[in-house]
């Protein structure tokens, strides 16, 4: 098998950005490499913050550590959409990192959002997220819980003065319903922007930031280029959701925020712009987005 072929082998260090830019979203506990390997690597390529993001109350609480030990590291904190139905009714297949759960009804849900709570209030946690809505894995039973948890959220990040990181799967058209009818936060980046070109205007009237992955490299992903397209400069972040989303041509590998660099010139492509506009525009959106 040539070593190109081999899906375990890292990507090589792409071509170094000019103008630093910052991974606005990112889970190096699930990556196999040191905090510091991975940070080095990235500051190497010009990946100079990253924005480490928790996805249940153990996840929360090491983003929240993590960004209190190295200062370019920020957090955000809380129960992703597919954890609150598992901590509500419970997860007999254990396909979390949790294992096997048990249903815990309301009140195990009440005492989990009391500590995202708790966390949202440390300095060095600057997003409440990732919230928000997933029909991709839950079915109706589960849509209660995910919604009673998303506005939980938001109340959260507004309480706090911080930023909600929305992670929507499947579920646009509640995810927006649910921000006008809560009252969004001053702050709202949208994860892995997944909608068409029509939502992006929407979220662009509304002030909403999009954060663009590796999958807007992928072939079948012209919805997301014609998003991306539309989608204001000064609205635009640029993310790994690494370990997932590695864009081409290293799909199918492990990601991580040294690849960055990938993403951002298929993105400066697609907008038309050059690499260091879209650069310094990603920078100031993300300081801007998550307040530091």
């Amino acid at each position: 098998m040539a070593p190109q072929d081999d899906k375990t082998t890292p990507p090589p260090l792409p071509e170094p950005l000019r103008v630093p830019v910052a991974d606005s979203h990112t889970h190096l506990d699930m990556q196999d490499t040191t905090v510091e390997e991975a940070l080095a690597k990235a500051a190497s390529v010009g990946v100079t913050t990253v924005v480490q993001v928790g996805c249940d109350l153990a996840g929360s609480r090491w983003a929240a550590d993590t960004a209190a030990a190295y200062e370019s590291v920020h957090a955000a904190v809380a129960l992703h959409p597919n954890e609150a139905p598992r901590i509500v009714l419970g997860d007999p297949d254990g396909w979390s990192r949790q294992g096997a759960r048990e249903p815990g009804g309301e009140a195990a849900l009440d005492a989990a959002l009391a500590e995202i709570d708790a966390l949202a209030a440390r300095p060095e946690v600057r997003g409440v997220g990732e919230t928000g809505l997933d029909y991709f894995r839950t079915g109706p039973d589960g849509m209660a819980a995910q919604q009673r948890s998303f506005r939980a959220h938001i109340e959260i990040a507004k309480r706090h003065g911080k930023a909600l990181v929305i992670h929507d799967r499947e579920a646009h058209e509640d995810v927006l319903r649910i921000l006008r009818e809560e009252g969004a936060p001053e702050r709202v980046v949208f994860h892995c922007y997944s909608g068409d070109a029509e939502m992006a205007e929407v979220c662009a009237a509304a002030g909403y930031f999009m954060s663009f992955a590796g999958n807007v490299t992928f072939k079948n992903a012209q919805p997301l280029r014609d998003a991306l397209t539309v989608a204001p400069p000064e609205l635009v972040l640029v993310e790994t959701d690494a370990p997932f989303l590695t864009p081409v041509p290293y799909r199918g590998r492990a990601n991580a925020p040294y690849l960055i660099p990938l993403t951002l010139r298929a993105m400066a492509e697609v907008k038309g712009m050059t690499e260091d506009a879209l650069a310094s525009a990603v920078a100031a959106n993300t300081a801007r987005a998550f307040a530091y």
